[in-house]
């Protein structure tokens, strides 16, 4: 989710969605999602290294620790990095409010900045056209790699709808269509997204949830049963990635249980770690297991990691993503949604994400930036924020855009790299 979007629920609680209440573990669990993932194809994301253990044959996980993982890349030995001012920008992936050409100043002040990437919404969409003509000049100006990144989830949240149609709800497609069919839609809309320059996509959604069509997350979701939700979720991946846009899953560790609009508020999720693990974390780890390069956490607290700290700030969460395996670029949700910025401030928000484990933060206004990655700055220099912490940060981000890592932050960075397949022709 991102702050520019109209809120689809009321804050209120509502009843608990099923998939909310405790159930057994099926033995057979793993072995569907493996035939699904299977099932999508000989170019499926699914990784060559082996999978994980199954779920109802692995011990009781522990609480992540919130220490740094042993996994972090290492530093490459005489390597002068890029500045501090520089390491710090491209960790933001901000919005353009209203902005529909590369020569508006708040365009132009947000390249000149040298953020990591750019944000665009409804907003920016004039034509196909117009936003092709936007996104090569915020290329040309930047002069190096960019991410132009949107939310393009089909359904109700699509924030390109008028570059690539209209389609259905995650959920309906579930329903109607199957995993070979939907990885085919999505490599039709990554086609129609390439077109016009956006090389990342803001989905596919991996939440459980089969409460109220128009709640939080409702039809957002594939499914509330996790095997479903991971086959279909990582179909959509696949396409995506199969037309040359890197997805991004989200929102770990799992939205589907709260009723709160996380725009308006935060929430406190309750349930325990085994019961995260048996579920929510399901679809998360097959992605990780898959190859997806980048994943989103969201801004609910959970009782079971940080239950004073929303999972896009707190170490607990960034360290329990890490020990599933995953080595791409963690993004959190946009910074400027209620359930961040009515405690903490853009500045704030982005030097306690970092710090926390995020490498990417999103904040879709950009008017923002510069308080942002001066605040970044500031807290390297006061011990705040460990330089090698921003490094690896800048580093990661620099290659999702195609950048070169080392040249950025003198870490040598190996990004997740899905299988792809040739393109479906529609």
């Amino acid at each position: 989710m991102s702050d520019p979007l109209p809120p689809r629920a009321r804050a209120a609680r509502e009843p608990a969605p099923r998939h909310a209440r405790r159930r057994a573990v099926r033995s057979r669990g793993v072995l569907l999602v493996l035939c699904a993932l299977l099932s999508v194809g000989s170019g499926t994301l699914a990784a060559d290294h082996e999978r994980g253990a199954p779920v109802d044959a692995a011990p009781s996980p522990a609480a992540p620790s919130s220490a740094a993982p042993s996994s972090a890349p290492s530093p490459t030995p005489s390597c002068t990095p890029a500045s501090l001012e520089q390491r710090a920008a491209v960790t933001l992936v901000v919005g353009l409010p209203g902005v529909v050409d590369a020569d508006e100043p708040l365009a132009r002040d947000v390249v000149g900045l040298g953020v990591g990437g750019v944000f665009l919404s409804e907003s920016n969409v004039r034509s196909r056209a117009q936003v092709a003509e936007l996104s090569a000049g915020l290329r040309a100006a930047a002069g190096r790699p960019l991410l132009v990144s949107t939310d393009e989830e089909s359904g109700r949240v699509a924030l390109m709808r008028d570059v690539v149609g209209a389609g259905p709800s995650p959920r309906r497609l579930a329903q109607r269509e199957t995993p070979e069919q939907v990885r085919a839609r999505a490599a039709t809309t990554g086609q129609a997204l390439v077109a016009v320059g956006v090389n990342l996509d803001l989905a596919p959604v991996l939440d459980l949830d089969d409460g109220p069509s128009g709640g939080v997350i409702g039809d957002r979701s594939f499914s509330a049963d996790p095997a479903v939700a991971s086959r279909y979720g990582l179909a959509y991946a696949a396409g995506l990635a199969d037309a040359g846009v890197t997805p991004t899953v989200k929102h770990f560790p799992g939205h589907g249980r709260s009723r709160v609009d996380s725009h308006r508020a935060s929430d406190v999720v309750d349930a325990g770690l085994d019961e995260l693990t048996a579920t929510d974390l399901v679809p998360f780890r097959d992605a990780v297991a898959a190859g997806v390069p980048v994943v989103m956490l969201n801004h609910l607290q959970y009782a079971a990691l940080d239950p004073d700290l929303p999972a896009s700030l707190s170490p607990r969460a960034y360290a329990l993503l890490r020990e599933m395996g995953f080595t791409g670029v963690a993004i959190t949700d946009s910074v400027g949604m209620g359930a961040v910025n009515l405690r903490w401030d853009f500045p704030e928000a982005a030097v306690q994400a970092v710090t926390a484990g995020a490498d990417a933060v999103l904040a879709t206004d950009g008017a923002h930036a510069v308080r942002m990655r001066d605040a970044l700055v500031e807290a390297v220099r006061s011990g705040r924020l460990p330089e090698e912490r921003l490094s690896e940060a800048a580093a990661r981000v620099t290659a999702l855009a195609g950048g070169d890592p080392v040249a950025m932050g003198c870490v040598d960075v190996d990004l997740p790299q899905p299988a792809t397949a040739p393109v479906p022709t529609p």
